[in-house]
């Protein structure tokens, strides 16, 4: 069993804010680079979002500004605090996929389950989130060969932190934000074959991340 091969992917001002402040989403990646992104959740089996991304975004996580299949949604969601009203409970493809804990309501996920939902308890880490090496375990045993990290700035850090990312591509707007910077903790990683590339006024930063050379 191998775990699925993982791209962790974001939107960025110059300045490293993915918003202006939490909870308030703010649109980044212009036309070239919102296909782009699109076309790379066409290329994974399976997208992967925080619940507060679903909170504060309501995304739909389809492929719609480019041609292709529709990832696997996915959200990590620890207390089961996705809204039943949630855009992803009527997605056009799949069941959402709710990654839990043994901790969260089993009335939540009743009501959840009985929305569409599939809701899958995991073990939880020490802070009581979702343990991110057992869910990629779990994908893995269901055939999953890739998966997208797409946000919020928690998850995207979570990856990156613990050493679970493959991939990393981000997308660099010439705009200047101050506010929710993407990644929320000190870090020292070694990224290897980085490739740029402009899509329209914005860059594309690609690389590898190297585990062997990082600096803990």
């Amino acid at each position: 069993m191998r775990r699925p091969f993982v791209t962790v992917t974001y939107a960025q001002s110059l300045n490293g804010s993915l918003a202006a402040a939490p909870g308030r989403p703010l649109a980044l990646s212009g036309p070239q680079s919102l296909a782009f992104t699109h076309q790379l959740r066409a290329a994974h089996a399976a997208i992967l979002v925080g619940v507060n991304t679903v909170l504060s975004d309501d995304p739909q996580l389809t492929v719609r500004h480019a041609s292709g299949p529709n990832p696997q949604p996915i959200v990590l969601d620890s207390r089961l605090r996705c809204p039943l009203s949630a855009r992803l409970l009527r997605h056009p493809t799949h069941t959402l996929w709710l990654a839990t804990t043994e901790a969260a309501p089993a009335e939540r996920q009743a009501a959840l389950e009985a929305a569409g939902a599939r809701v899958i308890r995991l073990p939880a880490d020490s802070h009581g989130h979702v343990a991110l090496p057992a869910l990629l375990d779990w994908l893995g045993a269901q055939g999953v060969a890739s998966l997208m990290v797409e946000g919020g700035a928690q998850t995207i850090t979570a990856f990156l932190e613990q050493r679970l990312t493959d991939r990393l591509i981000v997308t660099l707007a010439p705009r200047l934000v101050g506010g929710l910077n993407a990644i929320a903790a000190p870090l020292d990683l070694t990224l290897h074959n980085v490739r740029c590339r402009m899509l329209g006024e914005d860059v594309i930063v690609e690389a590898e991340i190297d585990h062997r050379q990082t600096a803990v």
